[in-house]
């Protein structure tokens, strides 16, 4: 992980890049959820989305204990509602220059999936098949950027992207996308962004909208809002889809 000392490495649109190194030891630290933040965050999802069928609880937990909501489809949301719950018991490292620093420590994070997704089959599935990695991997990827910030001592926000490994491979071999960016979420609304806990904790809930590795790349080199220029001019919204447009794709002799 960078030094706390350095100037953080940046991008050529500015950004700062924050590298780990893979191979840094974590002990496990169990973990149990805050029940009291639980019971918000569930009256908070069926307020401002829809009432939960289900909840993908862990067993055993490390750092921090993560469960995952379940809201299905309706007429008003037409797709698959996942969020956690947990990710927000421990502040974020988010760097103290950052004028909204304290507001910006408690987060957790939601994925939307097209209706067609199966979802009440991953309840049944078993991990590491190669047909359940379709369906599973957004719950995976919830988990694992829910405890980056806590393992390593660090912080997610708005316009920060999370590759797949250092290349952005594929999540499943069912599609080509490998990347992570974070977004409020515009399909869920702006009220359902923000939850102010009886405790004082001010949660912010962000989307994770999957990209290809062209994506990423161009996000890097351009800012986020030049990459979601090019969302909203292909109407590429918030809801996963496993074959959607590469907006970025290289076109003849390399250009962008």
């Amino acid at each position: 992980m960078t030094n706390e000392n350095e100037e953080p490495e940046k991008s050529e649109s500015g950004a700062p890049i924050y590298r780990y190194d893979e191979n840094t030891e974590h002990s496990f630290e169990p973990a149990i959820g805050d029940e009291a933040t639980i019971e918000q965050i569930s009256l908070h999802i069926e307020k401002h989305i829809g009432p939960i069928e289900t909840v993908f609880h862990e067993i055993i937990s490390d750092t921090v204990h993560i469960d995952v909501y379940w809201v299905k489809p309706s007429a008003e949301r037409p797709y698959h509602s996942l969020v956690t719950s947990g990710m927000s018991d421990r502040p974020m490292n988010v760097p103290t220059d950052i004028p909204e620093h304290l507001s910006m420590q408690h987060t957790e994070l939601c994925i939307l999936l097209p209706p067609e997704w199966p979802v009440a089959e991953i309840l049944n599935s078993s991990e590491g098949d190669e047909n359940s990695e379709q369906l599973y991997w957004p719950i995976r990827w919830l988990k694992i950027i829910a405890r980056f910030p806590h393992q390593l001592n660090t912080w997610v926000g708005y316009g920060h992207t999370i590759p797949n490994g250092e290349t952005a491979e594929p999540f499943s071999n069912n599609t080509q996308l490998g990347c992570i960016l974070l977004l409020p979420s515009l399909s869920l609304g702006y009220d359902f962004m923000h939850l102010e806990t009886k405790e004082g904790k001010h949660i912010t809930f962000y989307t994770m909208l999957p990209l290809y590795r062209e994506e990423m790349d161009f996000k890097m080199k351009k800012g986020v809002d030049a990459l979601l220029a090019r969302f909203e001019s292909e109407d590429i919204i918030d809801v996963v889809d496993l074959n959607r447009k590469n907006v970025c794709r290289k076109k003849f002799l390399g250009l962008f």
